[in-house]
């Protein structure tokens, strides 16, 4: 297809890279808008491949995860990520003081 003299055409990603960038949006709560942007995909071909996954994945008993399952997955893996966050807050500080006693 042409468009303003330049060909504008469906862009092909493999299998590996699709997986990769659901990962992407799993594992770190970032929005797909932000990761499409950083990967340079799409947003809506990103969003796609995220309900396709959603869609597949399936819960601990053999069905599909329902949309409050999801959620629930959604908010307890912010909550993991936060609390490692106060994890690493916690180590330094003890180092901190551990040092500030040795003195």
């Amino acid at each position: 297809m042409w468009h303003g003299g330049v060909v504008v055409g469906t862009a092909r990603y493999s299998e590996e890279f699709k997986q990769d960038a659901i990962k992407l949006v799993a594992s770190t709560g970032r929005s797909i808008n932000s990761v499409a942007k950083d990967l340079g995909v799409n947003t809506e071909s990103l969003r796609k491949w995220v309900r396709t996954a959603e869609a597949a994945q399936v819960g601990g008993g053999g069905e599909p995860m329902t949309p409050a399952e999801r959620e629930e997955l959604k908010r307890l893996r912010k909550q993991v990520r936060e609390l490692e966050l106060e994890k690493e807050i916690l180590k330094k500080a003890a180092q901190y003081f551990a040092k500030e006693m040795g003195r």
